[in-house]
């Protein structure tokens, strides 16, 4: 006879596992996954997770251990992911745009026990997987082309072929962790956020209001899973509501512009240059698009001259969500009503987080006011993985402290203005970097990409400097975008150079990594 306690959890537990169960009861016949020609119904999809749960429980996982997942997306990526769940494991995405050293420092980190990799990804992983002491199994996904050593190996099909459908009975504490998720470090190693069950749960909910999910809404699931705003903005709050989520390897505008056509997507979430790229296809005027209700974006500004042409050419609500990895990840969404009256914003606090302004001494500050933004509220992570200090840093004066800049208006909107970090101190002003992008896309229409940093300078200490991809057949003239900048900005804050570029290096979710874009060009300014 099971314990009391365990009865007890069952019963009231907040876990992220059971909202799949919940969703297969609910409507067992839905159509929940599609990937390529493979579809699975919401009863299919948790029965493969239930048998995936008890193969993982056959081969010794228990309450508490990680295990490390290196995919592209996938359904085998959302079945590991609600398996760890059910079961109390921790799921350690892998990002794939990491180095050898990072996946390894990863490994070692969380403490992995086992690493599910696809089959395409096994050579790049060999190396990290051979030195991660507390690595046991590695299951790979289809048919690997390479070895990896003295490590046991077993097939995912082998995995997920445990004849058990039932639901794993384990006792998971609502706080207990649910994910290890990496933030890419700049300066030193990656640090695992902690995340956990009720704090992802309630995230999930937050979205079902904020996006106004419906169980026949039809996703599609283009950016990497791997990264939260993927896997707990759409993936878990479709599941949520038991809508069906079109699973994609990537982003490809004349793919993307045909699924929602031929599928009748209803609620994309793409990045803005993404967005630019689809406006820009001949065949988008050819396109039915009407089944679109909403359009997320994330990660990078919009345009406004972009969003505008988004706004008419797709004919549905456009959204901006805020956030980042330790708020679960959203904070704030930039609302439908508000993107052309207060363009350049990012939104007003979301349900369930409370959103503040907070000076150097701790003092929480008025509208109109410039500070840290901090938040409270049950989406905020449980704390960074074996790093005490850093966790008490971020929960420092009863908030967590996100390292951005901003204000509120007096409507309430709140404004970002940059990362702390990336604030260019230039003859003894601070200038947000992000302004002065802005200003750059308002003053040449031809720019598809922007990022502003400050290199060293003799004169300025940091002098503000742009780096601008052009738009196709686009000519950019660097004296001309300084000139026509004057209408957007103060004469001390347009950069001192504008270096015209094809490319910028960029994330696995398409952050553009100013750090390397300063390191590349540190000694710009030398002998000025």
């Amino acid at each position: 006879m099971e314990s009391n306690a365990l009865a007890l959890n069952l019963i009231q537990r907040v876990n992220v596992g059971d909202s799949l169960t919940r969703s297969a009861v609910r409507n067992p016949q839905a159509l929940a996954l599609v990937e390529g020609d493979r579809q699975l119904s919401y009863t299919e999809f948790n029965e493969h997770v239930n048998r995936v749960s008890h193969g993982l429980i056959d081969q010794g996982v228990e309450v508490g251990d990680a295990i490390a997942l290196a995919s592209e997306n996938s359904i085998e990526f959302l079945a590991t992911y609600y398996a760890c769940a059910k079961i109390g494991a921790v799921c350690v995405p892998v990002n794939l745009g990491w180095r050898s050293d990072e996946v390894s420092h990863v490994l070692r980190d969380s403490g992995a026990r086992i690493l599910v990799v696809q089959a395409g990804l096994v050579p790049a992983m060999a190396a990290p997987a051979a030195a991660a002491e507390a690595l046991e199994l590695v299951v790979v996904v289809g048919s690997s082309p390479a070895t990896l050593g003295d490590l046991s190996t077993m097939s995912f099909a082998e995995l997920a072929s445990y004849p058990d459908i039932a639901e794993p009975r384990r006792l998971v504490d609502d706080r207990a962790p649910l994910t290890y998720l990496y933030t890419s470090g700049t300066t030193s190693a990656p640090k695992g956020v902690v995340g956990n069950h009720t704090a992802v749960y309630l995230e999930s909910m937050t979205m079902v209001i904020e996006g106004q999910f419906r169980a026949d809404d039809r996703f599609a699931a283009l950016l990497p899973m791997f990264h939260t705003a993927q896997l707990n903005c759409h993936c878990t709050t479709a599941v949520m509501v038991g809508a069906a989520i079109f699973i994609q390897p990537g982003f490809d505008a004349d793919a993307l512009l045909a699924l929602i056509e031929t599928e009748r997507i209803t609620q994309i979430f793409a990045l803005p240059m993404m967005y630019r790229t689809m406006l820009d296809r001949d065949s988008i005027s050819r396109r039915d698009l009407s089944s679109l209700r909403r359009a997320l974006y994330a990660m990078a500004p919009m345009p406004q001259e972009v969003l505008e042409r988004c706004i008419e050419v797709f004919d549905c609500d456009f959204y901006l969500l805020f956030g980042q990895t330790e708020m679960s990840p959203t904070a704030t969404i930039f609302r439908t009503e508000n993107q052309l009256t207060h363009p350049g914003a990012v939104g007003t606090p979301v349900v369930n987080v409370q959103v503040a302004i907070m000076g150097d001494d701790g003092a929480l500050l008025e509208r109109g006011e410039s500070g840290e933004i901090v938040y409270r509220g049950p989406h905020v992570m449980t704390g960074y993985l074996h790093n005490t200090q850093a966790t008490e840093e971020a929960f420092r004066y009863g908030w967590f402290h996100s390292g951005d800049l901003g204000h509120f208006d007096e409507d309430g909107i709140l404004w970002f203005t940059d990362r702390s970090k990336d604030v260019i101190k230039s003859g003894g002003e601070n200038v947000a970097s992000l302004e002065v992008e802005k200003a750059i896309y308002a003053a040449e229409p031809g720019a598809a990409e922007v990022v502003v940093v400050g290199l060293p300078h003799a004169h300025w200490s940091e002098a503000i400097t742009a780096f601008v991809v052009p738009r196709p057949h686009a000519h950019l003239d660097p004296a001309v975008i300084q000139k026509n900048m004057r209408n957007h900005l103060d004469a001390y804050k347009i950069p001192k150079a504008i270096v015209v570029v094809d490319e910028l290096p960029k994330t696995s979710t398409g952050k553009v990594q100013k750090n390397r874009v300063r390191d590349a060009n540190v000694g710009l300014y030398q002998g000025i």
